[in-house]
């Protein structure tokens, strides 16, 4: 599992850095050159970092509170209602992390 997302981090870099850029699809040199020009953590390539990052986060966040969450309503089945209700309220406010993240990464990009 470490070597599937060691190789799926990498090749996310190497897409982010390679075709971030690109105008159109065919535009292999326009793509070298913006590579060129740019570094990695400046604008566009921030803000992908940030908002990938920020997702993982959310995802862990939200696992870990649903087996939390699974696991109160399997020992008390009574305070179902209000484990749910709990549980709810707090995937929402992790969920506003990720919204905070996309938000800042508007603002860093250079978008178009």
């Amino acid at each position: 599992m470490r070597k599937f997302l060691t190789f799926a981090l990498v090749f996310m870099a190497i897409g982010a850095v390679a075709f971030a850029n690109a105008e159109t699809a065919g535009d292999v040199a326009g793509v070298a050159t913006n590579i060129a020009n740019q570094s990695f953590f400046s604008g566009r390539y921030l803000a992908h970092l940030s908002i990938a990052i920020a997702a993982f986060g959310c995802g862990l966040g939200q696992g870990k509170a649903v087996v939390a969450a699974c696991e109160g309503i399997a020992r008390n089945p009574q305070a179902a209602g209000n484990i749910r209700t709990t549980m709810i309220i707090g995937l929402a406010l992790i969920e506003a992390l990720v919204i905070y993240a996309v938000v800042a990464a508007f603002a860093i990009g250079n978008w178009q």
